[in-house]
């Protein structure tokens, strides 16, 4: 995820219609894999879910900026952008807690809903592979998919890891980087958004 995963999408209905239904898939994604990080236990899909979050708001935003455009697609960033903040937080500090638990995730469920995040990115990308010749914005979101692939892989690391050594390290550390990666990504949605409202002078918080 990163500012860049914000486009302004062509007025192509095919391509709108890809974008539909990514959104559908990250946004049912994200709900997987927060119920499986709850009954798991395990940080990383907490923080792959994040990923999904934000792709699907990336997504909604792709589609509002053929529908609206302007300020209101800044403004949604912005919100977007914090919320990604808040939630990048609370999953850092539920991998510290589940740090001082001690107590490793179920690997199983971690090993089933990572190959299903994977499936899910690849066929997001496979749909969005005819566009990566593009422009600029059409290869950011292609680019975006493909390596939230490479994510879902890490998660099937970090279950494999936790699956060999019984230890809640494996899980821990995916978390902690992914949520730095959510982290640094939010910050540069939310730069980019006030950036643009400061510009218009239509700034109405933070």
């Amino acid at each position: 995820m990163s500012a860049a995963c914000c486009p302004t999408p062509p007025a192509d209905s095919g391509y709108r219609k890809v974008l539909w239904i990514a959104l559908a898939v990250n946004a049912a994604m994200f709900f997987v894999e927060i119920a499986a990080s709850a009954t798991s236990g395990s940080a990383a899909l907490a923080a792959d879910a994040v990923d999904f979050a934000g792709d699907a708001g990336n997504y909604a935003l792709s589609l509002a900026a053929l529908a609206v455009g302007g300020l209101w697609v800044s403004r949604a960033a912005l919100a977007k952008g914090l919320a990604m903040a808040a939630y990048g937080i609370g999953v850092v500090a539920f991998a510290g807690w589940r740090l001082w638990l001690g107590a490793p995730p179920e690997p199983i469920t971690m090993g089933v809903v990572g190959t299903i995040a994977l499936a899910a990115n690849l066929g997001v990308a496979w749909l969005l592979y005819a566009y990566r010749n593009g422009d600029a914005n059409m290869r950011a979101v292609w680019l975006c998919t493909r390596n939230d692939a490479i994510s879902n892989l890490a998660v099937l690391a970090a279950a494999a890891g936790v699956f060999g050594s019984g230890s809640v390290w494996p899980d821990v550390a995916v978390a902690a980087i992914m949520a730095g990666l959510a982290l640094r990504s939010a910050t540069e949605v939310i730069q980019h958004a006030r950036v643009e409202l400061d510009a218009s002078g239509q700034r109405n918080f933070t």
